[in-house]
């Protein structure tokens, strides 16, 4: 039951309104409403007030009916959302609890690959290091006997030796070739100082953690193709296809063992410092030019002295040489003397016949 206006006042009557047609109504402004006589009286400015209470009442609850159930659906999915999340970050937080498990029981992360080559500590890196080493010591040769035994005593090895003797007032010289364990370089560098006077020192690094790595990668897909021949091999059933299947093993395992070698000399360059070490002895002082007469005169009678020692060097050299030769030059005069005399007596009775 509603109060409408009517003309020349405010009657009250019944009316069936429809709920989307009075909040259209109560919601569009007053000159879009229908047509008709505005209210002059105060009775009809109440009529009018409770015609528009009753449509705000009736907007509300349509409202509320709409507004309500939606909060509770929203809220619903908050509160499932929350939990699914909360529950899958726990399990991820158990999984990584229980990867992270073993490297804690471990107690240090591991620094050697598969093939036995070993890494820098924490970098996983694979560096070659080389190097030159001079030192100048008193004896070389004995010296060199010396960082023979320092170097095997730490586990390494000598690839190379070269000596030269002495000559002419040096000492001689010489050269290992040393290997040395990467991780006692350090250690093992200063006890070779300790044996005579460092000249020089000169380390090189070469990183060749890429090529470990594709050498590793390269090695376990050939070990698979290999693994797969084998494989058909053995369930092979004619000669045809057990001659191809022979010809592309031997090819794999021939590639597979290259890069075995290969991976084993790069292991062993990274595990071995290749050091090489000279040895040499102390550079003799020259000699001093003379620079005043009394020098100069001591120097031209010591040549003067050379001179005639060389002379008589020379002599005893060619003494035997000398006699030898004057014993066949007189045994050559003599053999010529008897040869005159025994023509002399023909040519003499040639110029007086016989009467």
């Amino acid at each position: 039951m509603l109060l409408v206006p009517v003309a020349n006042g405010m009657s009250l009557m019944p009316s069936t309104v429809d709920p989307e047609d009075s909040r259209a109504g109560f919601l569009s402004p007053l000159s879009q409403r229908a047509p008709g006589p505005l209210p002059t009286s105060g009775r009809a400015n109440r009529v009018e007030r409770w015609v528009v209470v009753a449509r705000v009442r009736g907007y509300r609850g349509d409202m509320r009916r709409i507004l309500i159930p939606a909060v509770l659906v929203l809220a619903m999915v908050g509160l499932a959302g929350c939990s699914g999340s909360n529950t899958s970050s726990s399990s991820s937080g158990a999984a990584s609890s229980s990867a992270q498990a073993p490297s804690a029981v471990q107690g240090k992360p591991s620094t050697q690959d598969s093939t036995g080559g070993k890494a820098e500590v924490g970098t996983g890196r694979q560096v070659i290091t080389n190097g030159d080493v001079s030192i100048t010591v008193e004896r070389p040769v004995a010296a060199a006997d010396r960082a023979a035994a320092i170097v095997e005593a730490s586990g390494g090895r000598v690839d190379g030796r070269i000596e030269h003797a002495p000559v002419d007032g040096d000492r001689g010289s010489a050269q290992l070739t040393l290997r040395i364990p990467s991780t006692r370089l350090t250690a093992v560098l200063d006890q070779l100082e300790r044996l005579g006077t460092l000249q020089s020192v000169s380390i090189t690094k070469q990183d060749v953690t890429s090529e470990s790595q594709d050498l590793d990668a390269r090695i376990t897909a050939l070990q698979a193709s290999v693994d797969r021949l084998l494989q058909l091999m053995a369930k092979a059933t004619t000669t045809a296809d057990l001659i191809a299947i022979e010809s592309a093993l031997s090819e794999r395992q021939a590639n597979l063992e290259s890069l075995q070698a290969q991976k084993r000399s790069l292991v062993d360059q990274v595990d071995l410092s290749t050091i090489i070490l000279t040895l040499g002895s102390p550079a003799t002082a020259p000699k001093k030019v003379p620079d005043d007469f009394l020098s100069g005169l001591v120097a031209g009678w010591n040549a003067l002295v050379g001179f005639f020692a060389g002379v008589i060097v020379v002599i005893g050299v060619l003494l035997p040489w000398l006699v030898l030769a004057a014993l066949l030059g007189g045994l050559a005069l003599l053999l010529v003397r008897r040869i005159r005399r025994r023509r002399t007596p023909a040519v003499g009775q040639h110029d007086h016949p016989d009467e």
